[in-house]
C-alpha cells in the first residue's frame, strides 16, 4: 500500500535525506541548554554524545543483511520517525549516563537510515544515469538546516528542549507519510551475485584509502555540528537564537555548495573538486581558530560548511561504483570506519575544549585536511561517466521507473 504525494524517484530520496537530517538535527541547537541543566562540562557531555556513533557504527557493520530482508521500504518509513521519538525521550535523561545509553538506540537507527538513503541515492543516479548524489546530500544539509533554525528559534522564545523535540515527532511522521509514502526502492545497480553478504563489511585497502579522504570532513562536520552553539555561547557569550543560527548557516552552506557540486565535478573531476574544498575547509578552520568576533567566526563556519560538503558524497559514489563487492557492503564498509571520526570525535574536541579552550578544538582538524589532500586522488582524475553492465539489462519495471522521473 502506498499514500502520500507521487513524486519522481529521485524526488522521494532528496525528500527522504531533508526529513531524515530534521529529525536528527534539531537536538544540536539545544545542546548549551542540555549541558547548562545538567551542569556539566565539555569533555562530559561529549562522553555522553558518543552513545549516537556508538549506535551508528555498530548499525553501518551489521545492519546491512537485516535491512535487505525487512525491506528498504518499510525500515526507512519507520526508522526515521523513530529517530525523533528517541531523541525526543533521550533529552529528558537526567545525567551525562542516561543521556549516553538514550543516544545509542538513537545511533542504531540512524547507521540504518544512512546506509538506506545512500545506497538508495546510487541506484537512483545508475537508473537515470546522471549524478544526484552531491544534490542528495545537499538535502540532507538543507533539513538540518531547517533544524538549526527551528531549535534556535525554539530556544529564543524560550521553549524547554523536551517541548521542542517532542514538537518535532509529529512533524517528521506527517513529512514521511507526506514524501515517502509512495516510496519504492530502485534496482539494484548490478546484478545479485546470490553470495549472502557478510554481517562485518571488511574494508578493502581502496575503501581504506577512501576513508582517509573522508577522515578531515567527518570529523569538522562533526565538530561544527556538535560544538558550534557551544563555542558561541562559550567564547562570545552569543544569545541562544546567535547559536543556534550558526548551527543552521553551517548547513545551509553545506547545503548550497552540495547542490550545485554535481555539476563542477561532470566537468572537472572529483580529486580537482576534493582538493578545492579542501583548502576551503583549512581556511575556514584558521578563520574559528583566530576568529576576533562573532560574524567573523560565522564566515569560518560558512567556509567549513562549504569544504566538507562533498567529500563524503564523491567518497560514498566511488566506493558504491566499485565492482568487486555488492554496492551496499562497499558503502557499509566506508561509512562504517569513517564514522570512526564521529566515534572520537565528541570526547576528543571536549577534552581538547576542557583543556585548551574550545578553540583549539577546531585546530586540531588541520593534520587531517593534510592527509585528505594527500590521498584525495583516489576519488577519480576524470570525470565519472555512468555505463550499465551488461549483466544488468533494462527490465520493464526499469523502463517504468525512468519514464515517471523526469527532471530533477
Amino acid at each position: 500500500m502506498t499514500f502520500g504525494l507521487k513524486l519522481a524517484p529521485q524526488h522521494r530520496v532528496y525528500a527522504g535525506f531533508a526529513i531524515y537530517s530534521f529529525a536528527m538535527g534539531n537536538i544540536f541547537p539545544r545542546l548549551p541548554d542540555i549541558k547548562r541543566a545538567m551542569e556539566i562540562e565539555d569533555g562530559t557531555l561529549g562522553l555522553s554524545l558518543i552513545g549516537t556513533p556508538i549506535g551508528t557504527l555498530t548499525a553501518l557493520t551489521l545492519a546491512t543483511p537485516i535491512l535487505e530482508r525487512v525491506g528498504f521500504r518499510r525500515a526507512l518509513l519507520w526508522l526515521v520517525p523513530l529517530i525523533a521519538l528517541v531523541y525526543a525521550l533521550a533529552v529528558h535523561a537526567p545525567g551525562p549516563v542516561a543521556l549516553f545509553l538514550l543516544l545509542l538506540p538513537v545511533g542504531l537507527m540512524i547507521g540504518s537510515v544512512e546506509i538506506i538513503l545512500n545506497v538508495e541515492a546510487d541506484r537512483t543516479e545508475f537508473m537515470l544515469k546522471r549524478r544526484i548524489m552531491n544534490r542528495a546530500h545537499s538535502f540532507w544539509s538543507a533539513g538540518f538546516f531547517g533544524a538549526g533554525l527551528f531549535g534556535g528559534a525554539m530556544a529564543h522564545l524560550g521553549l524547554s528542549p523536551q517541548l521542542h523535540l517532542a514538537l518535532v515527532v509529529p512533524m517528521v511522521v506527517v513529512s514521511m507519510a507526506l514524501f515517502l509514502g509512495g516510496f519504492e526502492p530502485a534496482p539494484a545497480r548490478f546484478a545479485a551475485t546470490g553470495h549472502k553478504p557478510p554481517m562485518f563489511a571488511r574494508p578493502t585497502l581502496p575503501i581504506l584509502v577512501l576513508v582517509a579522504v573522508t577522515l578531515s570532513a567527518m570529523l569538522l562536520e562533526g565538530a561544527s555540528i556538535d560544538w558550534s552553539a557551544i563555542y558561541m555561547r562559550t567564547v562570545f557569550d552569543s544569545g541562544p537564537f546567535v547559536a543556534g543560527f550558526t548551527v543552521a548557516l553551517f548547513a545551509f552552506s553545506q547545503a548550497t555548495t552540495r547542490f550545485f557540486a554535481d555539476s563542477f565535478v561532470d566537468r572537472h573531476s572529483p580529486s580537482g573538486v576534493a582538493r578545492v574544498l579542501l583548502a576551503t575547509m583549512a581556511a575556514g578552520v584558521l578563520i574559528v581558530f583566530f576568529s576576533p568576533a562573532p560574524p567573523v567566526s560565522m564566515l569560518g563556519f560558512a567556509l567549513l560548511g562549504i569544504g566538507s560538503s562533498a567529500i563524503f558524497p564523491l567518497a560514498i559514489s566511488a566506493a558504491a561504483q566499485r565492482t568487486d563487492r555488492p554496492a551496499a557492503i562497499n558503502v557499509a564498509a566506508l561509512s562504517q570506519i569513517s564514522f570512526i571520526a564521529f566515534l572520537l570525535g565528541p570526547p576528543l574536541l571536549g577534552f581538547v575544549s576542557d583543556h585548551w579552550g574550545i578553540r583549539s578544538a577546531y585546530g586540531i582538524g588541520i593534520p587531517f585536511i593534510a592527509l585528505s589532500l594527500l590521498t584525495a586522488g583516489s576519488l577519480g582524475r576524470r570525470p565519472a561517466t555512468s555505463a550499465t553492465p551488461a549483466s544488468e539489462a533494462s527490465d520493464l519495471r526499469h523502463k517504468k521507473i525512468l519514464a515517471q522521473a523526469g527532471e530533477a
